[in-house]
């Protein structure tokens, strides 16, 4: 077991322990098809992944993930830096209103991701958080109804919010 402590604009002095070993023991129900490296290397969140990180890159994750990314160039959210080069998420502040971030995780469900891909393990708010991503499958299904198979350019708002997710539309 292995203890991080992590601070930033968000967080000061956050605790938290790694219990596995990286990308191992996922709940059965939770079958992401990208990494969250794979999720930075193709484009996501506007190139503003953590805003209120210290140089926009958390020093709680793998530097690695964050080699040949596109960051944005003042914080700010820049669809064109999305893989599908559309803005697909809502500000962090609705996310806040409508209750839906842990304070474990201020950033939200993809710093979520990134630490329980890492190895640590919240019980009852892993479920939560899991249960949250399978619902934006129904994306998935949309998808398949309206678009052609792997035409990428069909519903790219909807392939990128997939994206944010962990979801891979390419090859729908």
């Amino acid at each position: 077991m292995k203890t991080v402590v992590y601070s930033d604009n968000f967080q000061k002095n956050y605790k938290y322990q790694i219990i596995t070993s990286a990308g191992k023991k996922f709940h059965p129900d939770f079958r992401p098809n990208l990494t969250p490296a794979e999720m930075l290397k193709l484009g996501v969140f506007g190139g503003a992944y953590f805003i209120g990180a210290k140089g926009l890159i958390p020093k709680d994750l793998p530097k690695s993930w964050f080699k040949i990314i596109k960051l944005s160039p003042d914080q700010e959210k820049h669809g064109e830096l999305n893989y599908f080069g559309v803005s697909a998420s809502q500000p962090l502040s609705v996310w806040q209103k409508k209750g839906w971030i842990y304070k474990d995780d201020p950033h939200g469900w993809f710093q979520w991701y990134c630490r329980y891909y890492l190895g640590r393990r919240i019980p009852g708010e892993d479920d939560r958080q899991i249960k949250r991503w399978k619902a934006i499958a129904r994306h998935v299904g949309a998808i398949k109804k309206n678009c052609r198979p792997r035409d990428t350019s069909c519903r790219r708002k909807q392939r990128q919010a997939l994206l944010h997710w962990a979801y891979d539309s390419r090859n729908i």
